[in-house]
């Protein structure tokens, strides 16, 4: 599991962590402040760049090549400027709200050369400096902005709207050497409730109070609260302005949990074709597909991001975080629909993504491989996965699906050693992390889910039953990862095998209500109730899972349900 390296100012990626790793570690991830002692979350994949401010992950990226037309949505953002530049200011504004912040600045630093009394070019300029959910200013950075609010706040021609929205970028810039990042985020929040309350019929304004919310959601003030309270601002906003990308994009992130999901899948549908020149924007929505366990829907969304993405790297505009962010996504909606041969095309497919090394694509492929040996039961091969080259950061979830195989296939010398391996890794980890800010405990589920499989095939059931409950416990209480094998259903396997089949019922239905149609926990649940003596409950779980596969789908377990199905 992955965290990113710490550079002032900028947040880095190294290519030889693996992208497995990262999802697993980037709701933990935290940056030291320039103000202080909090911490802010960085969320994707980073690589490493030679510039000091980095795009956040999977956006669509222009330069010198982009082009005159952007397909981004509409948004009608008034200004006092004038007309000749107010489709670039509209555009300025879709940028930001499509997390594109080097091309907001380049617009908005277009119209200021342009037209230097237009206040709002400075306010752009300023606003593209912060990513709420991405990373954090430097002190030059700090510097930058509250220069560029200073010149919006000299021109002459402003309308109260408008001062309205400098006013809350000088709340965020202002001078506050006592503020730490928390302080700074709750205060920018109010002031944007503030110009909400005050235009609550202005899309973007309430648009990026929703992400104020969904900011502080995400650096653990009030979690569920402010995701909640962010969708309560969002969601009319959007249904009146579905094509705005700022309401339906904030929406998206404000649901992206287990418990919310649903509340964000009207606006997954929608906007899956508002921008479509954005990688991003249409990658999006399959964070609330795969949530829902909408495995088709998933794959039309991230087919779509991984073309919009590898055709804009070709043209030298993106680079390759944002094609392969929607691999890892494709590869996992795939396995989970039951095509087991298109996840391995996928796997395979990270040798063809323009710019990625030798060394990206077998870290990529390691991960995607130890999935699949995972997600598919295939206990020899996940026993016999290779182990990457490079630092042991980047070996983990390789090393732990080979010990989950080894204990698996009952070899307790291979899987003791594989522990000690992982154990070493996670040590390695907590050394050089424990630093940089608090930690999850991530690692230790995976330490867990070895352990106890470890115990299940030395003969220690009861131990190995009790060591997976408290990790699914402990895992249910952090959020279940979206592209993840939960622990519940390893402790629903185990029981099944155990020949528990009440109980692994039980905890393959909880699986469900957390992770809807994971194909494991649909095909465990169904032979569990076939155990029991309870065909109806097995032909409805068996029904589900020919449901939600693919017409192309082989996985043989849907040749079991078809047979069980058609004997009844």
């Amino acid at each position: 599991m992955l965290t990113a390296p710490l550079f002032v100012g900028t947040t880095m990626y190294r290519p030889e962590f693996s992208l497995k790793q990262f999802n697993q570690h980037s709701r933990k991830t935290r940056r030291s402040s320039v103000d202080g002692a909090a911490f802010i979350p960085i969320l994707f994949v980073i690589l490493i760049c030679p510039s000091n401010r980095l795009e956040p992950t999977h956006a669509a990226s222009y330069g010198k090549n982009e082009p005159e037309q952007h397909r981004l949505g509409e948004v009608n953002f008034p200004n006092s400027c004038t007309p000749s530049v107010h489709s670039k200011i509209n555009d300025g504004v879709a940028f930001l709200h499509l997390f594109q912040y080097r091309q907001a600045a380049d617009t908005f630093r277009r119209i200021s050369t342009e037209e230097p009394q237009c206040a709002m070019a400075y306010w752009g300029k300023a606003m593209s400096l912060y990513e709420p959910l991405w990373s954090w200013p430097d002190r030059n950075t700090f510097a930058e902005g509250l220069a560029d609010i200073e010149m919006a706040e000299t021109q002459a021609t402003v309308t109260p709207r408008e001062h309205a929205y400098i006013e809350v970028a000088r709340v965020f810039y202002q001078k506050a050497p006592q503020w730490n990042q928390v302080t700074r985020i709750k205060a920018f929040s109010e002031a944007w409730e503030k110009l909400y309350r005050q235009y609550p019929d202005d899309v973007d304004g309430g648009a990026f109070y929703g992400l104020s919310l969904v900011t502080l959601a995400e650096i653990g003030v009030d979690e569920i609260d402010n995701r909640k309270r962010a969708i309560t601002v969002l969601d009319p906003l959007f249904r009146a302005a579905p094509k705005d990308p700022g309401p339906a994009h904030y929406l998206l992130h404000a649901a992206d949990t287990a418990e919310l999901a649903p509340k964000g899948l009207d606006a997954a549908r929608e906007f899956a074709h508002v921008a479509p020149d954005s990688a991003h924007a249409l990658h999006m929505p399959s964070h609330i597909f795969v949530r829902l366990g909408l495995w088709r829907d998933s794959i039309e969304s991230n087919r779509a991001s991984a073309a919009a993405a590898a055709a804009a790297t070709r043209a030298g505009l993106a680079d390759i975080r944002y094609e392969i962010h929607a691999m890892d996504f494709l590869n996992y909606s795939y396995l989970q629909a039951g095509d087991a041969t298109a996840a391995t095309r996928v796997t395979e497919d990270l040798t063809s993504v323009p710019g990625a090394t030798a060394q990206q694509i077998a870290l990529y492929q390691a991960d995607f491989r130890a999935r699949a040996a995972l997600e598919l039961h295939q206990w020899k091969s996940a026993q016999a996965l290779t182990v990457p080259q490079g630092e042991p950061l980047g070996q983990e979830t390789t090393v732990w699906v080979r010990t989950i195989g080894a204990a698996r296939n009952g070899d307790v010398a291979e899987a003791q050693g594989n522990l000690v391996r992982l154990e070493e890794i996670v040590a390695v980890v907590d050394r050089k992390w424990k630093r940089k800010g608090p930690r999850s405990n991530d690692d230790d589920i995976r330490v867990a889910e070895a352990r106890s499989w470890l115990s299940y095939a030395q003969g220690h059931t009861d131990e190995a039953l009790r060591g997976l409950r408290h990790a699914a416990d402990s895992e249910g209480r952090a959020r279940v990862e979206a592209l993840s094998m939960p622990a519940r259903e390893m402790l629903a396997d185990m029981l099944l095998a155990s020949h528990e089949a009440s109980e692994a019922l039980r905890e393959y239905e909880q699986t469900l209500r957390e992770s809807p149609k994971r194909f494991d926990a649909l095909y465990g649940a169904a032979r569990a109730a076939e155990s029991m003596g309870r065909p109806n409950e097995a032909r409805k779980y068996f029904a589900m899972l020919i449901g939600s596969a693919l017409p192309s789908a082989d996985r043989p377990e849907l040749e079991q349900a078809r047979a069980y199905l058609a004997a009844k």
